[in-house]
Parts: structure tokens; C-alpha cells; sequence
């Protein structure tokens, strides 16, 4: 398991950064800020969890069990903890959960991204509530190859 940081970085609640709101165009959140002011910030673990999801190509997802089997190190809940802290500095909506789920409180953002990528997806049943479509796991999923080779 990655050691945990003891500083305390600010948080906006949103952990997003790709995507403000046109008035804050070009703006990250403020713990973005920090981290890119003061990298040290960064507890070592959350800085290798960040590393794969720049990793993943558009269009492409890993699970958060993915991304920590490919690290060898701490496990679906530890890289969750990862993205909802510091996962605003990279492709957030790229580290998912493994049922395909979206994340909750952010699924229309999620699902502009997956769209705009051309992110494979299943569309919901109309019993599904929200009516809101899942990723395809079996064609999104992204294993770690091609340009990851060589990583540490």
C-alpha cells in the first residue's frame, strides 16, 4: 500500500480539472494549483496512480483495480482514493469502475468526454435508472500495452 501524505491540500469538492466552467476557462481546481506549485505535495504512490491514467489513450479506460495490478501495489480502494484527492490533474473520467458504471455525481461530464473520445459504450435500459448508457467494458478496456512498455 502507498504511503499516505500528511499535508492537507485544499479541496473543491469537484476534483475535475479538464472541463471548468467556461468562466474559469483555463483554470484549475486549487489543489491543482498547489500540486503544480509544490509537487512535493504529492504523496509518491498518488504521483504513480496519476502516471497511468495520463497513460491511457482516448477512447480507452482502466478500472481502478487495473491501474493498481499494473502498479503492484494497493488495490481498487487505494487508487480510488487517489483519483477523488488529486485525479483533477489528469484524464479522471479514464480510471473507472469495473461494472461500467459512471461515476456518480459526475455522469454527464463523464459521458461528454467518453463521446467526444469515442469511448465505447452500452446504452442503458430503459429500467436503468437515468437512463444513462455504461461504458462497454469489453471494448474500452485498455490493458497497458503499446506505449506503456517500459514503465516502472
Amino acid at each position: 500500500m502507498g504511503r499516505m501524505s500528511e499535508v492537507s491540500l485544499p479541496d473543491d469538492g469537484r476534483h475535475e480539472r479538464a472541463e471548468a466552467p467556461p468562466e474559469h476557462a483555463g483554470t484549475l481546481p486549487e489543489h491543482a494549483e498547489v500540486l503544480r506549485e509544490h509537487p512535493e505535495a504529492l504523496p509518491e504512490y498518488a504521483e504513480r496512480v496519476l502516471e497511468v491514467a495520463e497513460l491511457i489513450p482516448p477512447g480507452r479506460v482502466m478500472t481502478y483495480g487495473d491501474v493498481a495490478e499494473w502498479l503492484e501495489e494497493g488495490g481498487p480502494r487505494q487508487v480510488g482514493r487517489v483519483m477523488a484527492l488529486y485525479g483533477g490533474a489528469v484524464p479522471w473520467w479514464r480510471v473507472v469502475r469495473a461494472d461500467g458504471v459512471l461515476l456518480p455525481g459526475h455522469e454527464l461530464r463523464a459521458l461528454a468526454h467518453y463521446r467526444a473520445e469515442g469511448t465505447p459504450l452500452r446504452e442503458a435500459s430503459r429500467a436503468a435508472e437515468g437512463h444513462l448508457p455504461r461504458l462497454d467494458m469489453r471494448r474500452a478496456r485498455w490493458d497497458g500495452g503499446e506505449r506503456a512498455q517500459g514503465h516502472t
